[in-house]
């Protein structure tokens, strides 16, 4: 399929999880949600055991899905996504999952595994790609979204998700029951800070990021 951003992710602590199975449903549901709304190259979709994989054209918009899965997830559960840049190959696309590698299908192996070292263990996304100063900058953009994500409450969270949707905030707070002046309290608090960082390298979605 040529030069791509390949996902691969895992569920944090999934064996502790009391009920694995509807985790895996609602996983796989917001997979789903996730692929309609960025149109990747790759749908995103369960493979084995806890993990999951899609690709996408371009790093931004690979950066924003795995910060979407996230958010629809959290609190109950957490994910890590590792995402690799370059050429991927595909050996069966009939087979459900995609039976593939590449370059850039093990770098974002690489990626994941490196999420699993005890020096990466409070991040939550990670890129590999050819060229290891962009690498950097990507990774510096991911380690700093990451920790200000993990510092928002549930209702944080919510508006979050919904503003990366392209909610207004006027739509948010008609859709949670608070004031404006309360939506704007939460994007002051580091909501706003994620939307409008994450939407410097990926296109921005709707009118979320015209009121602020």
């Amino acid at each position: 399929m040529g030069l791509l951003v390949t996902l691969i992710g895992d569920m944090v602590g999934s064996r502790a999880l009391p009920d694995r199975a509807g985790v895996q449903r609602r996983l796989a549901a917001v997979l789903d949600e996730v692929t309609g709304l960025l149109d990747p190259a790759q749908r995103l979709e369960t493979t084995v055991g806890d993990e999951f994989q899609g690709a996408f054209g371009d790093v931004g918009t690979a950066t924003l899905a795995a910060l979407m899965v996230r958010l629809a997830l959290l609190p109950e559960v957490d994910v890590r996504c590792g995402l690799g840049e370059g050429e991927v190959v595909v050996h069966d696309p009939t087979s459900t999952p995609l039976l593939q590698d590449g370059p850039g299908w093990w770098a974002a192996r690489a990626a994941l595994e490196e999420l699993a070292r005890p020096r990466r263990s409070a991040a939550r996304t990670w890129f590999e790609g050819p060229d290891p100063g962009a690498a950097a900058r990507v990774n510096a953009f991911l380690l700093a979204r990451d920790a200000l994500v993990d510092r928002l409450g549930e209702r944080g969270l919510r508006l979050l998700a919904a503003s990366l949707r392209g909610s207004t905030q006027a739509d948010i707070a008609a859709a949670e029951g608070i004031s404006r002046s309360a939506v704007s309290q939460q994007f002051s608090r580091g909501v706003g800070a994620v939307r409008d960082a994450q939407a410097l390298i990926s296109p921005p979605r709707g009118d979320g990021e015209d009121d602020t």
